[in-house]
């Protein structure tokens, strides 16, 4: 896929996230704020921890990766927005974001190599690529399997992008 092709790929999925986040944020706001808060059993206990989750995963740390290259220390599970409110109206100017940030790289962008930190701390890096190196055969490969499937724009970026570089220290 040319580089030209993954701007326009990318810039569908993040117009995509924007209409999603919409539409959980409507959801949200028609739910009893005891609902919100309660742990309902989810990885993140309650739909406010997971919604944080979301909101620092997305635009706290994998935004700021992409847009800033820096790599900021954020636990996974903070609560970084007191309530429904909050965390809604941040995920959705976060998600308004990403267009644009894609939309700026240049086209040897999508050739290029990004480096970070994760938040355990040990160096990592993504090639921009859908291929998969085969260990066995030596040789790249074309990975039909693996196609977007989640709502967020930067999940369909780091699943879609395989972790295949040696980390540098």
């Amino acid at each position: 896929m040319a580089a030209l092709s993954w701007t326009s790929y990318f810039s569908d999925l993040a117009r995509y996230n924007v209409w999603a986040t919409e539409r959980l944020s409507s959801v949200i706001a028609a739910m009893d704020e005891s609902d919100y808060y309660r742990d309902v059993g989810l990885f993140f206990k309650s739909v406010h921890g997971t919604l944080n989750h979301l909101l620092v995963g997305e635009h706290l740390l994998w935004f700021r990766r992409f847009d800033e290259g820096v790599s900021p220390m954020v636990a996974l599970d903070a609560h970084v927005q007191p309530g429904p409110v909050e965390v809604t109206k941040a995920l959705q100017d976060g998600a308004l974001r990403w267009e644009g940030l894609i939309k700026s790289w240049p086209i040897d962008r999508w050739d290029g190599v990004l480096n970070y930190t994760t938040t355990r701390g040990p160096p990592a890096c993504l090639l921009p690529r859908l291929w998969r190196m085969s260990s066995t055969m030596g040789h790249t490969t074309v990975d039909k399997s693996r196609q977007p499937s989640r709502t967020w724009v930067t999940t369909a970026l780091y699943s879609t992008w395989r972790i295949g570089c040696r980390n540098k220290l």
